[in-house]
């Protein structure tokens, strides 16, 4: 049976330049709005590599994870303070596979069984999404994926032996060992312990695995004890002196991206200055694998907006402004569901949209409050401003700065903030923004592709220059930029990058916008051509089989 299932798992046919059997582990996935097993950037990027695969016709198949309860649906309580709710989700486009095998959890027998996303369905690799809840297994066993990035510390770490134990059994089980396992970030981690078990050979883990680290952030580099892993069978019961050695630990900790590092042939940092703090992160550390950059990307295809393609190609500026105007008012139809707030397709309009983080500052535009009031309350040459972002639903930081800027902005008429940004939203954010606002902290924005899609859209880029902005942005060409200089204080960094970004829009943006319609068009007509090819994910896809598993 399982034989047969294999030969139905790529409804095209592959393309010769990329015939390489390829299997990419991910922890979320952001294929369609209707399929919620996505937090926010990972998860993006992920479905555009599955959809750029499908177009290529890669030899790529997509590991992942079925979420019971998704991320969590954002939502308010009866205080008008953010609140995490979790509800169950039913999907009747997967396809039930009747495959069910055990991985070992706390030494103990978990029951995994596979679900399957055809290609067809929306347009991607073929997708296998593993669960545990089930009634073949006890009610702990069934919550192991029931909560993408669960807080608990056990159940996240079984969550990594799910996915890339159980993702590397059931490609045995279906018969299509890779040529090259992927992981997309080092949440898989278990699967390089399973395959050492396999092959008793170093060298034949490195030779076929391949890694991507996605953030100089702790939070994603995960750090554990070896007692711990050892204990919740991480390690597939090899033994603690054999681990330390294949993976050249002298203390009592492992770290996740570290170890993938070194049991990998070679590396991706996700921009080229992202690839480059991964570099000084950890290559003084001994056998670290190569790490070179392929920058992240989004796919155009799906997230373009048809008439403003259109537009542009036909060098009708006309369309293209009368359509940008149609799709704020798109937008501004959700903040007035929301928020019972009419926003004016005339205004220019500013969009902050991503996970609420500390460094992410969603908060900067209102460091100096007097000065972000007279912004706001102006007559000649009004602004209005959206923030939408999920926190973390654990993250104290990042829910305080959402409900903050909440309260803070919910009494005036051009300020709105929005809950449940999924792929939906994310979608008519792009779509309707004159301007994308990033201000992170530098360096650790790792790429943070939003703004792709945004320029795709000819929403202009005002970011300060991290991830992958520096390898696209031309100041007043197709985008602005917010100068940063490092600080040895957060509290003065913030002082002076707040000072920059509303110099920059009091003097540059808003008279553009306002004054000079004409270069306002030229620059959104700019930042749409200079985006593609370059950061779509086209790209990115034929670059991971040119650079990592072809390597």
């Amino acid at each position: 049976m399982h034989g047969t299932f294999l030969n139905r798992l790529h409804t095209y046919d592959i393309n010769p330049k990329f015939s390489k059997r390829a299997a990419y582990f991910s922890m979320e996935f952001a294929v369609d709005q209707s399929l919620k097993i996505y937090s926010g950037g990972l998860g993006f990027l992920a479905g555009s590599h599955l959809r750029s695969a499908y177009d290529l016709k890669q030899n790529l198949i997509g590991i992942g994870i079925l979420w019971k309860y998704g991320y969590y649906d954002q939502v308010w309580n009866q205080d008008h303070y953010m609140e995490a709710k979790f509800v169950k989700k039913e999907y009747s486009f997967l396809e039930d596979t009747g495959i069910i095998f055990p991985v070992t959890i706390h030494d103990s027998k978990v029951n995994v069984k596979a679900y399957f996303l055809p290609p067809d369905v929306f347009g991607t690799a073929p997708l296998f999404l593993l669960s545990t809840d089930i009634p073949e297994n006890d009610y702990l066993s069934r919550t192991i994926t029931h909560k993408l990035y669960d807080s608990n510390l056990a159940a996240k770490i079984a969550q990594s032996i799910v996915l890339g134990v159980g993702g590397a059994k059931l490609l045995d089980i279906i018969g299509s060992e890779p040529e090259v396992y992927h992981m997309n970030e080092g949440h898989a981690l278990p699967l390089v312990f399973y395959l050492y078990s396999k092959f008793r050979s170093e060298e034949a883990v490195r030779n076929r695995m391949v890694f991507t680290t996605h953030t100089p952030e702790l939070a994603g580099n995960e750090e554990h004890s070896l007692e711990l892993l050892e204990e919740m069978s991480f390690l597939h019961c090899i033994p603690l002196d054999e681990v330390k050695r294949i993976a050249k630990i002298s203390g009592d900790t492992l770290n996740y991206t570290l170890t993938a590092l070194r049991l990998s042939k070679i590396a991706n940092g996700v921009s080229e200055i992202h690839s480059k703090v991964s570099q000084s992160m950890w290559q003084g550390n001994e056998g670290v694998c190569p790490i070179i950059h392929i920058t992240n990307a989004q796919n155009k295809k799906f997230w373009k907006d048809e008439v403003l393609e259109d537009a542009l190609n036909t060098n009708n500026d006309e369309l293209l402004v009368r359509r940008k105007k149609e799709l704020k008012q798109e937008l501004f139809k959700e903040v007035a569901d929301q928020t019972g707030k009419i926003f004016d397709p005339n205004v220019l309009t500013l969009v902050w949209a991503r996970r609420f983080a500390g460094y992410k500052r969603a908060q900067l535009l209102l460091h100096n409050y007097e000065k972000f009031l007279g912004l706001i309350s102006r007559k000649h040459e009004p602004i209005q401003v959206i923030w939408a972002g999920k926190p973390y639903p654990e993250d104290k930081l990042g829910i305080d700065i959402f409900n903050y800027i909440n309260h803070t902005v919910e009494q005036f008429d051009r300020c709105a903030i929005l809950t449940g940004h999924e792929m939906k939203l994310s979608a008519m954010l792009k779509k309707g923004s004159d301007v994308w606002l990033n201000n992170p902290i530098p360096p650790r924005e790792a790429s943070g592709t939003s703004g792709m899609t945004a320029s795709m859209n000819a929403s202009i880029n005002f970011s300060i220059p991290d991830g992958w902005f520096p390898e696209f942005a031309k100041h007043g060409v197709n985008s602005f930029i917010i100068n940063s200089k490092p600080t040895d204080s957060w509290v003065q960094r913030d002082d002076q990058d707040n000072k920059e970004l509303l110099r920059v829009l009091e003097e540059e943006i808003i008279p553009t916008y306002y004054r000079d319609p004409n270069r306002w068009t030229t620059i959104m007509k700019q930042a749409m051509c200079d985006v593609y090819p370059q950061f779509d994910s086209d790209r990115m896809a034929t670059e991971y089989y040119q650079k990592l598993y072809q390597a």
